[in-house]
C-alpha cells in the first residue's frame, strides 16, 4: 500500500487511513509539548529523567497476527523499556504514554479508533490536547478502559500524569 508523501498513513482494523499532515497550530503545540517534556524527563534537566520521547513515531502492533500501524503525535517510553534507538523506522515496543493533538480533520480517529488501539496494547497514559479549545485531557488506563484523570484548560499551571513531577504551564503549549 502506498500513500502520498503529504499524508500520514495508518492501518487500523485492516483499513488504510490517510490523514493530512499537521497544520501549523497543531505542529506548534506538538513541538511545544516535546520541548517542555524533553528537558526534565528525557535529559533530566531540573527533573527526574528516565524517559525517551519521539515526535510522530510509527508504531507497529500485531493483534491477532495482523499488522496495525498507528502514528501518535508524540510518544514516550520509560528508558528501561526502550534503552536504545531502534535500527528501523517502525517501533514494536508499546509506549508508556501517547499524546494526540486534536485537529478537526482527525478528532474522531484520534478519540475513537486510536484510543482503542492504545488501550488494547496497554499504553498506560494518554493525553488529548486541543490547541483551538486550549484544553489538555489526561487519561490513565485502568484495566482495559481509559479513566479521565482531569481536564485542564487555558493558561493554568497543572501537574499532569505521568509527568506530574513538573508543573506544566499550559500557556506554553498555545503560544505561537
Amino acid at each position: 500500500m502506498n500513500a502520498p508523501p503529504h499524508m500520514v498513513a495508518e492501518i487500523i482494523d485492516g483499513d488504510l487511513l490517510l490523514s493530512p499532515r499537521p497544520a501549523p497550530r497543531h505542529a506548534n503545540t506538538e513541538s511545544a509539548i516535546a520541548a517542555v517534556l524533553k528537558g526534565p524527563f528525557h535529559w533530566g534537566t531540573n527533573g527526574p529523567g528516565g524517559w525517551v520521547f519521539l515526535v510522530e513515531p510509527e508504531l507497529h502492533f500485531f493483534p491477532g497476527g495482523e499488522r496495525e500501524v498507528v502514528v501518535p503525535d508524540l510518544a514516550g517510553w520509560r528508558r528501561e523499556r526502550l534503552p536504545e534507538p531502534p535500527a528501523v523506522a517502525a517501533i514494536e515496543v508499546r509506549p508508556d504514554w501517547v499524546c494526540e493533538v486534536i485537529s478537526p480533520s482527525t478528532e474522531s480517529l484520534d478519540r475513537a479508533k486510536k484510543t482503542r488501539v492504545y488501550a488494547r496494547e496497554g499504553v498506560s497514559h494518554l493525553w488529548l490536547v486541543n490547541p483551538v479549545a486550549t484544553t489538555l485531557e489526561v487519561y490513565r488506563l485502568v484495566g482495559e478502559n481509559w479513566q479521565l484523570v482531569d481536564t485542564h484548560e487555558g493558561e493554568a499551571e497543572v501537574r499532569a500524569e505521568p509527568f506530574d513531577a513538573l508543573v506544566l504551564r499550559l500557556e506554553q503549549l498555545w503560544r505561537w
